[in-house]
């Protein structure tokens, strides 16, 4: 019986690691995009940074990405396409998880 309670912690742990590595990896992808969007905005410096904290903002008003996506497309305008935008984003998540197996 100890071993099936065991099997059932570690998989809770494994579940809660999984989601906080995802979250972390989500916020960092939005960081990462918020200072390419600030890069191409003319933006340097702090307030590069504080754009960047607006767009980890946004994230949280809704869930999915497509909060995030609006955000910067809309504050892009014509600089980017959406296709581009998407693309960039997929880029940034693949790094930002590199970044944290990296820390690791």
């Amino acid at each position: 019986m100890t071993s099936m309670k065991d099997r059932e912690n570690a998989f809770e742990n494994k579940f809660a690691h999984d989601a906080e590595m995802q979250f972390k990896a989500e916020a960092r992808r939005n960081k990462l995009l918020g200072l390419w969007a600030a890069d191409l905005m003319g933006k340097s410096g702090d307030d590069a940074m504080a754009y960047a904290k607006e767009v980890i903002k946004s994230d949280f008003e809704e869930a999915g990405d497509e909060d995030v996506f609006r955000k910067v497309h809309g504050d892009l305008g014509d600089k980017v396409s959406e296709a581009d935008l998407r693309a960039k984003m997929a880029e940034l998540t693949i790094e930002a998880k590199a970044q944290l197996i990296d820390e690791v």
